[in-house]
């Protein structure tokens, strides 16, 4: 089996941790929800708080974790989207998480999953954007 491009190899992980969400009990309510701001790759309902859940797929490394690649520029980015879909759904409670997905890039088999709840948070109003 030849390697997986990386478009390949970021979809198979999205794949990988929607069933992981779903498995755990969260009810996946977007996948690659866009907007002229930017995208969020999963939203999630997580019972009462709705999950804004950016997914980091890696092959193995063990100096580099996934969340590493979710700076501010990318996290200003994913609240400004979050906040444009919030505006449809007002009273729910976001949060904002972070899933690493270690893969094989050659088998593509699942090897890992970090699962990092409220990994950042908004600090500013955003509804303005």
């Amino acid at each position: 089996m030849k390697p997986l491009s990386n478009q390949e190899f970021g979809a198979l992980g999205e794949r990988f941790a929607a069933g992981y969400l779903q498995k755990i009990g969260y009810t996946i309510l977007e996948k690659n929800y866009k907007t002229d701001i930017g995208e969020i790759d999963l939203i999630a309902q997580d019972r009462g708080e709705i999950a804004f859940i950016e997914v980091k797929t890696r092959s193995a490394d063990p100096y580099l974790s996934g969340s590493y690649a979710v700076n501010d520029k990318k996290q200003n980015h994913i609240l400004r989207t979050a906040s444009r879909y919030l505006e449809k759904y007002p009273g729910l409670q976001p949060r904002f998480d972070i899933l690493e997905l270690e893969v094989d890039r050659k088998s593509g088999r699942l090897t890992d999953i970090n699962h990092i709840k409220n990994a950042f948070r908004q600090t500013e109003d955003y509804a303005r954007f």
